[in-house]
C-alpha cells in the first residue's frame, strides 16, 4: 500500500504537489483572514469554465505530434471575427452566441488548414514557428481591425476609423452560458450552463479521439514512422489536429468573452496561448501526451491560484502595489514552471 502511495506521489511530481498544496494553503489563509471563500470558489468555477475550451484546444496538437499550440491566437482571432459578425447582425441571447460560433468555424477551418500546411513544412520546430505566427498575426490584425468593414455602432469608434479596442456584450450575449440554469448551494454560485458547455466540449473531443480519424492522429503523434508504415497519412493527420485545435480556439474565445462581458481586440489575444499552455502542463500533460483530465485539472488549479492569491495578498500587503506584484509573480511563476515541464518531466 505504501509503495502504491509513493508511486502515485512520484507520478504527480513534487513540484505539482507543491502547487496544489499552495492553493490549499491560500484558501485556508483566505478563511483565516475572513475573506468570502465561497465567493472565491464560485469565481474559480467561472474561470474554469470560461478558460477551459481554450486549454482544451491544446490537446489535438499535442497528441498529433505538433506539440503545444502557441499559435492559438489564430483561432482566437477567428472566434472574435465570428462574434463581431453576430453583433453586426444585431443578434442577441443564446441564438446570437450560436451564430457567432457557426460564423467562426469556416474561417477557423480555412485558417487551420493553411497553418497546418505550414507546420508540416517545419517539422521539429512547430512550437517555435507557432509562437512566431501567433505574434505576427496579432500584429497584422492590429492593422486589419482599423480597416474592417463593420458598420455597427457597438463595434466601430464613434469618431474616426477602425474598431473599438473593447467591445461590450451587454446588449448581445453577455453571460448567456453563465446564467443558464445557474443555482446556489452552500453560498457557492454554480454557473451550470458554462460548466456544462465546457464538459460537453471535452466529451466531443473525447469521442473524436476515439474515432478512426482520432486514433490515426494519436498514432501519428506516438510514432509517425510506424503510422506511415501502417498506411496513415501523417501530414493529413497533423493537419486535421491543427484544424480542430484552431476551431476549439475560436469557440474558446467566444465562451471566454461571453463570460468576461467583452471582446478585446488589437494586442489582447497575444498572450492567451501561454496561459492555456501553462494550465494543461500544470495539469500533468507534456509536449507529447495529453488527456482530457489534464485539461480539467490544470485549468482548475491554474485559475484557482491566480484568483485566490490576489485577494489574500491584498489583505496581507495592503500598502502600495505589493499585491499586484504578488499576482504577477504567481502568474508568471506558474507559467515559467509549466513551460520547464514541456518535455514531460515532473
Amino acid at each position: 500500500m505504501k509503495d502504491k502511495i509513493m508511486h502515485g506521489l512520484k507520478s504527480i511530481g513534487i513540484p505539482r504537489l507543491t502547487i496544489i498544496t499552495l492553493l490549499i494553503v491560500i484558501y485556508i489563509a483566505a478563511y483565516v483572514l475572513k475573506l468570502d471563500v465561497a465567493q472565491l470558489f464560485s469565481d474559480n468555477l467561472v474561470r474554469m469554465g470560461m478558460n477551459g475550451v481554450l486549454v482544451l484546444a491544446m490537446v489535438p496538437g499535442i497528441l498529433a505530434g505538433t506539440g503545444l499550440n502557441f499559435g492559438l491566437p489564430l483561432g482566437v482571432i477567428c472566434g472574435i471575427i465570428g462574434g463581431l459578425i453576430s453583433i453586426e447582425l444585431n443578434l442577441t441571447g443564446l441564438f446570437g452566441f450560436v451564430v457567432a460560433i457557426v460564423a467562426s468555424i469556416p474561417l477557423s477551418i480555412l485558417t487551420g488548414y493553411y497553418y497546418g500546411k505550414l507546420l508540416n513544412r517545419v517539422k521539429g520546430s512547430e512550437m517555435m514557428v507557432g509562437t512566431y505566427v501567433g505574434f505576427s498575426v496579432v500584429s497584422l490584425m492590429c492593422i486589419a481591425w482599423l480597416v474592417m468593414p463593420f458598420k455597427s455602432d457597438a463595434i466601430r469608434w464613434p469618431i474616426g476609423e477602425g474598431l473599438r479596442t473593447t467591445i461590450a456584450l451587454t446588449d448581445y450575449y453577455d453571460k448567456v452560458l453563465n446564467d443558464f440554469m445557474k443555482f446556489r448551494v452552500a453560498g457557492i454560485d454554480v454557473p451550470t450552463g458554462l460548466l456544462l458547455f465546457f464538459f460537453f466540449m471535452c466529451f466531443i473531443v473525447f469521442l473524436f479521439l476515439k474515432s478512426k480519424t482520432g486514433l490515426a492522429m494519436i498514432a501519428t503523434g506516438s510514432n509517425n514512422k510506424f503510422a506511415k508504415a501502417s498506411g496513415i497519412n501523417v501530414d493529413k493527420s497533423r493537419m486535421i489536429a491543427t484544424v480542430v485545435s484552431t476551431i476549439l480556439g475560436a469557440i474558446g474565445i467566444l465562451v471566454y468573452a461571453q463570460s468576461y462581458g467583452f471582446f478585446q481586440l488589437y494586442t489582447a489575444p497575444l498572450m492567451m496561448g501561454f496561459a492555456a499552455v501553462a494550465a494543461i502542463l500544470l495539469g500533468g500533460a507534456s509536449a507529447h501526451n495529453a488527456k482530457i483530465f489534464h485539461v480539467i485539472f490544470g485549468v482548475f488549479i491554474f485559475q484557482g491560484l491566480l484568483l485566490a492569491a490576489l485577494p489574500v495578498a491584498n489583505v496581507i500587503f495592503p500598502q502600495g502595489n505589493l499585491s499586484e506584484i504578488m499576482r504577477v509573480v504567481v502568474q508568471y511563476g506558474i507559467i515559467l514552471y509549466a513551460l520547464t515541464k514541456a518535455g514531460g518531466g515532473q
